[in-house]
């Protein structure tokens, strides 16, 4: 589409909205703005925008002004859901409505890698695009990382591929988005409280692959692949399966060994015994990046060397301080049940046993179940101390599996964890839950960790 004097509405003024909104006007669009939050943009900042054109709109329970002002295109951030009151107008009246990734998508001039799941999205995307570079392909990563597709579309020219990480609520509004290669990573419990059943969540992930063609990869972690094909989700791209639990899969794990019966491919890939790597969850991760490399023809024997070396990174099961035997770990980044189940069976063990973890846990609720997380708590959580929003409701489902304390805030959470802890005990920071009810995000959250740690350190008289 030639957006030249098109009518452009962009719903949600955060990153990605002005990411469009930029976009647009330098295409020569005309534009209508939108957000619930009078106050998302500076006066300075909006003043700049209307002198260029941009029309401000507010409170969504207003009629949308002059019925009669014909839109082409209505462009929803992630954070603005379906049933948002100005979006279920402009949707009655016919007009299409795009993610800004479809439309960043659409002004790209490279080929893409797409990448989706439950968990794991953010570091997987870091190390494709750190394999490709290694591999001299030039790429960009983009999309749900932080950086929004719109922002760096008029880059991808001189782009091989941009790495795409693609979130369930990026999905909900695609339309020709079409990756040459699309991952899965999981699919497990997340977002309920926007995608309302388990069903609806996992249709809406599959739409990474919903306009691919045989020509495509569709990259899928068998267990997932399975979740697909019960709800009879046809894939059309060629689809390639990675399981650090099934033997059946084209990659998969025996014993200390990443296996392959693709074509091609030695039977041996690596020997994790080699790697600097902890939990299998980062293992499956590392056979994504292998199959995604293999689809871009890259050597599976370089891959392999850049593998040894790949690592998570910042608030990721992130060791940030030992203290007279005691390790504390910053796990911010896990904000959902299947995270947190990940992030306990990594940690290391005692030599009394695997139950050596003090857990902190909660923050805003998403309307998961929490009687997920009882099997591995049993197993290796000797007690937890719960902040934020949902600390009452996470201790009424817990406490009669595990001793739950509620904590006024981390600082005082890592204390009264610290002062538990003995020799060969974890403090585990690993929430289960979104960061937004008391902290700007999962890394302001995870900093706030690192500090009280610091501190409790330092007045223990600790190293």
């Amino acid at each position: 589409m030639q957006w030249l004097e098109k009518n452009v509405c962009v719903v949600g003024l955060g990153r990605s909205g002005k990411a469009a909104i930029n976009l647009l006007l330098q295409r020569g669009a005309n534009i209508v703005a939108f957000d619930d939050i009078d106050a998302s943009l500076p006066k300075s900042e909006i003043l700049s925008y209307e002198q260029r054109g941009v029309i401000f709109l507010n409170k969504a329970s207003e009629e949308f002004p002059n019925e009669n002002l014909e839109l082409d295109l209505v462009v929803v951030s992630p954070g603005v859901a379906f049933d948002h009151p100005l979006v279920k107008k402009l949707d009655a009246r016919g007009i299409p409505i795009w993610s800004e990734l479809e439309l960043g998508w659409r002004e790209t001039q490279c080929s893409s890698i797409a990448i989706t799941g439950t968990n794991g999205k953010t570091t997987t995307t870091e190390w494709i695009s750190a394999m490709l570079s290694k591999n001299g392909r030039q790429t960009i990563a983009a999309g749900n990382i932080g950086l929004p597709l719109c922002e760096v579309a008029d880059r991808t020219q001189d782009l091989d591929v941009v790495t795409l990480e693609v979130s369930s609520f990026q999905l909900e509004r695609v339309d020709g988005f079409k990756p040459n290669v699309a991952l899965i990573l999981n699919l497990a419990e997340d977002h309920l409280d926007r995608h309302q059943t388990m069903e609806n969540y996992i249709r809406t992930k599959a739409r990474i692959f919903e306009k691919q063609g045989p020509s495509d990869f569709a990259i899928i972690q068998w267990e997932s692949w399975q979740q697909l094909q019960k709800l009879k989700i046809s894939i059309p791209a060629q689809v390639i399966t990675f399981s650090v639990e099934e033997s059946l899969a084209d990659l998969y794990l025996d014993g200390d060994l990443i296996v392959s019966r693709l074509p091609g491919w030695p039977r041996e890939i690596l020997n994790l015994d080699k790697c600097i790597l902890e939990g299998k969850h980062h293992v499956a991760n590392l056979m994504a990046v292998f199959l995604v490399g293999r689809a871009m023809q890259l050597s599976i024997e370089l891959m392999v060397q850049i593998g040894l070396r790949l690592q998570a990174g910042p608030h990721r099961c992130e060791m940030v301080a030992e203290s007279n035997g005691v390790r504390f770990y910053n796990d911010s980044k896990a904000t959902n049940i299947h995270a947190l189940c990940n992030g306990l069976q990594a940690m290391p063990q005692s030599s009394f046993g695997p139950k050596n973890i003090w857990l902190i846990a909660g923050g805003q609720g998403k309307g998961l179940d929490f009687r997920g997380a009882v099997e591995e708590l049993e197993r290796r959580v000797k007690g937890v101390f719960l902040v934020g929003q949902t600390a009452a409701e996470i201790r009424d489902v817990w406490e009669g599996f595990v001793t739950c304390k509620l904590a006024d805030n981390l600082v005082l959470a890592v204390a009264e964890a610290g002062r538990n802890a003995v020799p060969g005990d974890v403090v585990l920071l690993s929430p289960a839950c979104a960061s937004f009810d008391m902290y700007d995000s999962y890394q302001h959250r995870g900093d706030t960790f690192r500090a009280a740690v610091a501190q409790w350190v330092d007045t223990m008289g600790g190293h």
